[in-house]
This record gives structure tokens, sequence and C-alpha cells, in this order.
């Protein structure tokens, strides 16, 4: 993982609508074909209240324990698909239209009425080489994502970057879930060049 000097570092956002749009219609049915298979709660019970849970569709090889399915773990140095990823094509073309290595792919349900309170996640920012993507497959008008004290109005079917490194907390008041597929990713050349542009 390739660490960018300072003066690279300047130029980049904390959040960035990417240049990719998916077929939000297709990615809901895919939610549809595996929304009852169980969701894995989030493992760190004080970053959050309510339903906060996962569903890994990649993950560090060789794990097989739930908990540790969901984990994107910064040290693993190989991930594979899940058995789920085969059961969502559409979710699966839109990872691999990213043109850089990915890492962790889950789907993140936020339930109504849950909240993720203010936290940051440590080196999850491009200027450390790793970065988390967000696309929304489904959403409500009660939801609320904040990075650095500012909403980031995310629609289905778009690609967002955050780096949340940063301080950020989300909250669902309405009344169905917010479900996002989020990707770890390393930061490449692709990468930074939307980023920067």
């Amino acid at each position: 993982m390739t660490q960018l000097a300072p003066t690279d570092t300047d130029a980049l956002p904390d959040r960035k609508r990417l240049p990719l749009t998916f077929d939000a219609a297709a990615l809901a049915v895919d939610l549809v074909a595996i929304e009852r298979d169980p969701w894995q709660p989030h493992f760190v019970r004080d970053n959050y209240r309510g339903d906060w849970s996962a569903i890994a569709l990649r993950a560090a090889a060789g794990e097989t324990h739930p908990i540790r399915l969901i984990y994107a773990n910064p040290t693993a140095t190989e991930w594979v698909d899940t058995p789920l990823m085969a059961r969502v094509p559409a979710m699966r073309a839109a990872v691999a239209a990213l043109r850089c290595p990915v890492q962790s792919v889950r789907l993140m349900r936020l339930g109504a009425g849950a909240a993720i309170l203010p936290h940051d996640d440590l080196d999850l920012a491009a200027e450390a080489g790793r970065a988390r993507l967000h696309l929304p497959i489904t959403t409500n008008p009660g939801v609320r994502f904040v990075l650095n004290g500012e909403a980031v109005p995310m629609d289905v079917g778009e690609l967002w970057y955050l780096r949340l490194s940063d301080t950020h907390e989300a909250a669902n008041d309405g009344e169905t879930p917010r479900v996002h597929l989020v990707i770890d990713v390393l930061a490449n050349d692709w990468l930074l060049a939307m980023l920067r542009g």
C-alpha cells in the first residue's frame, strides 16, 4: 500500500461522487435475492444503536466465521468472493467496473430508527492507500450521513468516495432500511485521478 506524499494529499476531498452510476432497479433486484440470508450485526457495538448489520460478498481468503467475514481486515493480503456474490449479478458487475484492487465488499444495512454514532476508521483514506466506496442500494428521505459535520446526500445507484478516517455518523429516521454496497479498495492512479478531477 502506497501512501501519498503530503503535497499529493492536499488536493484530495473528504467526499466525492465518482463519475460512475449503476442501475438502481437491478441492484434492488439483487438485494431481494439475498435479503433473507442471515445478516451479521456489526461487531463494534459501541458505535451504533438499533440495527446495523452486514452481509459479506467478498472477504479475506479463508475466513468462515460470520464476524470475520464482515470485517475489512487491513492486514489481509488475499480476498475472495463469497458464494453470495454469484447470486447478485448487478452488484458483481458494479464491483467489476472498478479499475482498482478490490478488497472487502459488503452489504451494510442501517435499520429504520437506527443510528451509527460519531467515530472514525483508522487508515480509511485514499491518502493512506485504502479507500472506502459507498453505493446506495436503498435509502429514504429520513437517512442522513454526516462527514466532518456536513451531510453527504447519497442517492441510489451513485458511487461515492468517503474519507472515513475522518469523523462520520449516520441516522435512519425513516421507516425502511438503508442498504449500501460498501467496497474497500486500494487507491491507485485510476481512483486518485477521479478524486482530483
